[in-house]
């Protein structure tokens, strides 16, 4: 490993190295990953975003005077976010991504109460963990309300009943991550307003989706500021308004709402410190990107996109109807989810993301969880839309070949006894070893399956342990070389 030439390379020499690393990853256009990523399959969007992206990577959104650009195109694409989802006087931010959303939502909750020295967020267990994370960083503690295992919807009246005179915020999804389900936002939303707490809705997947889906047809939850109570609402651009990694928006239903959200210093010898969002610095690439993505394609082309998700969504799922022992978790899907669970051991979803993946199709697995078994899901993008029949064949053969191969099981026992507090990298490292796992290659060569079966069968602390020093031996430079 060279982490830094003596001499320069060449530019043909480094982008040769840059594609070369690069085919080692997951496929990111062409509809065969679901998840992580979302492709818009429209020619020349790519490009666009690149050279807006190339114009703007030089500025710097620190300071809206010296930059004055950023500063349009930010307020533009903030009053695109608020006329999509029922804003009026609605003010907002540009972020770096749906947890930066929520961690400011956080932060403008839990400043706007002084009052309360020790506040919490009531959420549901659906729910993203970008809100645990923003609980840990801003020392705010979480109530968490568990979702039916059968419904997987959370109880309006639990949720009331969990809020109490130190919560500062009540959240609710749309939809949450795991099963593509809507939270009921007007009873939450209701629920908060009476007791006069502050209620986010984290829109980030389906905030700019469910509205054109809505306009096609489509009845729905409502989740927007067209429901009273609800005081913010993030969304993320970089997922179905299609623009490239690094822009949320963060909408708050006033600007009086939004700014605790503020940070300002002037107790220093230099230059005056005003900050909307965490970062100081901000890349005015990935801003301009998403401004020319949003100008080009417009409403009616988002609603065809819309269109294009939706169909693929209804066709997956029939794909996933017509191959038994597999069921949906949702019989109709109300976003642009497709998630599903296997009804016969022999048929483990863990082993079939590895089936799939052999044939180049690559779904999420997801571990079992308060009574919600293992289970698969799919984010579906208008790029999927031309390869449905395609999939729903590999789809056969992979549950074929996951009988054949039986579930995975997790390579030893005692999973429940271990104490997280001894589970260091060099334990974890010890353990995969024992398994036949290199953690330094990387990805394994051979399927996630029996990783997945030693997550699911670990309770969560020692899961959440795990996950976190596996990441500790995977992001260490290897010796570098003379």
């Amino acid at each position: 490993m060279v982490s830094l030439p003596e001499s320069g390379r060449s530019t043909a020499e480094i982008l040769a190295e840059v594609a070369a690393l690069r085919s080692r990853d997951l496929p990111t256009h062409g509809g065969k990953l679901f998840a992580y990523v979302y492709d818009a399959a429209v020619p020349g969007l790519d490009d666009l975003a690149l050279r807006a992206h190339g114009l703007a990577a030089s500025t710097n959104g620190l300071d809206p005077t010296a930059f004055p650009s950023l500063l349009r195109m930010e307020n533009d694409i903030v009053a695109a976010a608020a006329s999509l989802l029922g804003g009026d006087d609605t003010a907002g931010s540009l972020t770096s991504g749906g947890t930066e959303s929520v961690l400011l939502a956080v932060k403008a909750a839990r400043d706007a109460r002084p009052d309360v020295t020790a506040p919490r967020i009531v959420l549901p267990s659906s729910a993203h963990p970008a809100f645990a994370k923003a609980g840990a960083y801003l020392k705010v503690a979480l109530d968490v309300v568990p979702v039916d295992p059968a419904t997987l919807r959370v109880s309006p009246s639990a949720i009331e009943e969990a809020i109490g005179p130190d919560t500062v915020l009540v959240v609710a999804s749309a939809p949450a991550y795991p099963h593509g389900v809507v939270d009921p936002v007007t009873e939450i939303a209701a629920a908060a307003a009476a007791k006069n707490v502050r209620c986010h809705v984290d829109a980030c997947f389906g905030g700019w989706i469910l509205p054109f889906w809505r306009d096609l047809g489509v009845a729905g939850e409502p989740f927007d500021f067209s429901v009273p109570g609800v005081t913010s609402v993030s969304v993320d651009l970089h997922k179905y308004a299609y623009c490239p990694k690094g822009v949320s928006v963060l909408l708050h239903r006033t600007a009086a709402l939004r700014e605790p959200q503020y940070f300002g210093y002037a107790g220093w010898p230099g230059y005056g410190v005003v900050n909307a969002t965490v970062a100081s610095t901000r890349a005015g690439g990935p801003i301009a990107a998403a401004w020319a993505v949003l100008q080009h394609l417009g409403r009616d082309g988002y609603r065809s996109l819309a269109g294009s998700a939706l169909a693929a969504t209804r066709g997956l799922a029939d794909a996933v109807r017509a191959v038994p022992p597999l069921a949906l978790l949702v019989d109709e899907p109300e976003s642009p989810v497709v998630a599903f669970r296997s009804d016969d051991p022999a048929v483990d979803v863990f082993v079939l993301a590895d089936e799939l993946a052999a044939q180049g199709w690559h779904i999420q697995p997801q571990m079992s969880f308060a009574g919600i078994g293992r289970t698969a899901h799919l984010t579906v993008t208008a790029a999927v839309e031309p390869h449905v029949t395609e999939f729903a064949g590999a789809l056969e053969a992979a549950v074929r070949g996951s009988r054949e191969r039986g579930p995975a099981l997790a390579p030893f026992d005692g999973l429940d006894t271990l104490d997280p507090a001894t589970l260091t990298p060099d334990v974890v490292a010890e353990l995969a070893a024992a398994v036949g796992l290199d953690l330094t290659a990387g990805s394994p060569t051979n399927g996630t399956a029996m990783i997945n079966a030693v997550l699911d069968a670990a309770p969560v602390p020692v899961r959440e342990k795990l996950l976190v020093a596996v990441l500790d031996l995977l992001q260490r430079p290897g010796p570098a070389e003379a």
